[in-house]
């Protein structure tokens, strides 16, 4: 497995990490990215595959909102390759975490190992993203093609309104992106609520109705927008859960996602590709 994952173009280093989950692997993935070698944790089911892939963008910045090991090793057990860049500048990579800027092109790079990888079907590639990961899920699905479905779970979909409404978070984002008066635009970019009309593949909400760190608005709003513009998607607000979902609710939306991806279609320009791959 570990010379499979090495024969991808844009891969550095790949170090194999203990198992946390039977029938799962785990590995440390160093790739490239722009100029700089990033880090990622690529979780893959026991068997030849192809298989169904989730391209898992994190939350947070920095030591908050980590890659947990576990969660994407279980994941992983429902069949499917899951890959989580860090982001630059995280866990011994190098750059600097943007927070929605250039490390975008992090997830893009992971999105195009994945597609080369032969144990992953490129028509079957979705993008899961939780609390801040849902704005980069979604800047990628709007701008790179290609991917099979958006889980947009608990997600930020417009960062000037988490500027407003998270009063504790204000000085991170002055530093990392700018003051919302004076770099207005950067917030702009890096809100894919206002650019939701270049998406084309499905989208499904998750969103906790009692969420104090993502308030429920982000999924209002994400829902109103892609109505407004005719695109294809699901809102599933959830009465009692917070940010982080208790265990119980982590597993029936986890199992209701999953049976949410498997009757999504695949992506038709990856799935020529995956038809040409094969031949």
């Amino acid at each position: 497995m570990l010379q499979v994952i090495r024969r991808t173009e844009l891969v550095w280093d790949v170090v194999a990490e203990a198992s946390l989950v039977d029938g799962v692997g785990l590995y440390t993935v160093t790739y490239w990215s722009e100029q700089w070698r990033v880090k990622a944790l690529l979780a893959v089911p026991e068997g030849i595959g192809p298989y169904p892939a989730l391209l898992y963008c994190r939350g947070g910045l920095g030591s908050v909102g980590r890659v947990r090991p576990e969660r994407i090793s279980r994941l992983a057990s429902f069949g499917c390759v899951v890959m989580a860049p860090h982001y630059r500048g995280n866990e011994g990579g190098e750059g600097r975490d943007e927070f929605g800027g250039a490390d975008r092109h992090d997830v893009f790079q992971a999105h195009q190992i994945l597609r080369e990888l032969p144990f992953v079907d490129p028509a079957r590639i979705s993008l899961y993203g939780f609390s801040r990961g849902g704005m980069m899920a979604l800047l990628a699905a709007i701008e790179r093609p290609g991917f099979q479905s958006v889980v947009f779970w608990n997600g930020v979909c417009d960062l000037l309104l988490t500027y407003e409404e998270r009063i504790d978070l204000r000085r991170m984002l002055r530093r990392v992106v700018g003051h919302p008066r004076k770099n207005r635009e950067a917030y702009l970019m890096r809100s894919p609520v206002h650019h939701v009309d270049r998406i084309t593949c499905p989208v499904l909400i998750i969103h906790g109705v009692c969420d104090q760190h993502v308030g429920v608005e982000h999924a209002c709003r994400l829902a109103r927008a892609l109505t407004r513009h005719y695109k294809p998607h699901e809102l599933w607000l959830v009465n009692e859960a917070g940010h982080h979902f208790d265990r119980e609710q982590i597993d029936l939306y986890t199992q209701r996602m999953f049976d949410w991806l498997a009757r999504q279609p695949k992506a038709p320009h990856a799935e020529q590709q995956r038809m040409h791959r094969e031949k």
